[in-house]
Order: C-alpha cells, then sequence, then structure tokens
C-alpha cells in the first residue's frame, strides 16, 4: 500500500488553513447542477480523509441537501469543501492546495449534467447521476 500524501492549503485570503491527506492525489470534476452554481463550472475536488482547519471562525456551512454541507471562507468567499454529513472524508477544493503538481484528474460525476458549452480533454472515469446515487445511497432528485 503507498503511504498517504499529505496536503496542505489555504483560501483566497488566507484566514482558512486546511491539511488532510490522501491515498492518491487524484482530482475529481463534479458536474452536477448545484456544484455548477456554486463554482460557475464543475466543481474540482480532491478527497481527503484527517482533515484538519485553521480558522474555523472564518468557515460557514451551508446544508446543501439532506446528506451533504457545502463550507466557504466567510472573509473572502472562497469555496472550501463538500463534505457528506455521515463521513470523515471532505472534498477540498482543488485549487486551495498549496502544491499541485501531483494531482490528476480521475474521475468526473453527473456527466450526463455537464453542459455543452465545455468538455474537459483528460481521459478519465465517468459516473451519471443514477451511477452516483446508487454508488452512495444518496436520493435521486
Amino acid at each position: 500500500m503507498a503511504p498517504k500524501v499529505k496536503l496542505t492549503g489555504r483560501c483566497l485570503c488566507g484566514a482558512v488553513r486546511i491539511a488532510g491527506t490522501v491515498n492518491e492525489p487524484k482530482v475529481g470534476a463534479c458536474h452536477c447542477d448545484m456544484c455548477r452554481r456554486w463554482s460557475s463550472g464543475p466543481f474540482f475536488e480532491v478527497s481527503c480523509e484527517n482533515v484538519a482547519f485553521e480558522g474555523e471562525d472564518s468557515i460557514t456551512k451551508i446544508r446543501s441537501s439532506d446528506w451533504a454541507e457545502r463550507g466557504f471562507c466567510n472573509k473572502c468567499g472562497s469555496n472550501l469543501f463538500y463534505h457528506i454529513i455521515d463521513s470523515h472524508e471532505f472534498q477540498i477544493a482543488a485549487g486551495l492546495f498549496d502544491d499541485q503538481s501531483g494531482l490528476r484528474l480521475s474521475l468526473q460525476v453527473f456527466i450526463d449534467r455537464k453542459p455543452p458549452f465545455y468538455t474537459l480533454a483528460d481521459k478519465t472515469e465517468t459516473m451519471t447521476a443514477a451511477e452516483v446515487y446508487g454508488a452512495y445511497g444518496a436520493p435521486s432528485d
């Protein structure tokens, strides 16, 4: 088993600092309606465990569904994470990490919800909305 990789990062203004570990530094892209509304494009994320936040008083969380919440910096507005409430894993916004050189796009979810005005060139695994809901037990819209 490969050793876990520690990633660190921060929001735009630096009020929130994040550290977490990953088994592999893979990036996922979510094309769901909520993520696109939240980030004006796909939400690029890295699924991290053992996440620690500094500056938690600068984090605002919103419950975006019955099972998940999203966090952002209430000082600069940077999107920070997507988090399924009943898990210890956080999908941290990939752009926050200090060193992004080892990150590789590997998965696109809600691919059937992607609008036609953009296409990602990387060859990745893909999942439709139904496949995501089936895999994670979340109710469909």
